[in-house]
């Protein structure tokens, strides 16, 4: 598989990171552009804002929110496009996907990391 992991873009930056992808819609707040040390911002890729919106990181309407994302990931023509370029990075590279959410389970990197994970097995087959 590709070698793409997940963390909190207030953890502190490590070069074992690789590739840096911010995978939320906002900037997240309290964080410079130089302290994130991204290489790329793909803002597209997150939920829509009505999705996000209607989340609020409220872990009860995760399963919801988690179906209603996937959807959004296979059928938005720019996020297929911007996963096809995560997958093609980690090809290359180690890829850390970072995201704000302070919830590190219910929230929308795991299951943009969930879609990544789908993709690079159906690839293989």
């Amino acid at each position: 598989m590709a070698t793409i992991f997940i963390k909190r873009v207030y953890e502190p930056y490590d070069e074992m990171d690789g590739c840096r992808i911010l995978v939320d819609r906002l900037w997240p707040r309290g964080i410079s552009k130089d302290a994130a040390r991204l290489s790329y911002w793909f803002k597209e890729v997150a939920p829509s804002n009505e999705l996000r919106k209607s989340f609020c990181h409220v872990p009860e309407l995760f399963d919801e929110f988690r179906i209603k994302y996937l959807k959004e990931l296979r059928t938005d023509d720019e996020k297929r496009e911007l996963v096809r370029q995560i997958l093609e990075l980690a090809e290359k590279d180690r890829v850390t996907l970072l995201y704000g959410a302070k919830e590190p389970i219910y929230n929308h990197a795991q299951v943009l990391m969930e879609e990544l994970r789908g993709q690079t097995l159906e690839t293989k087959e």
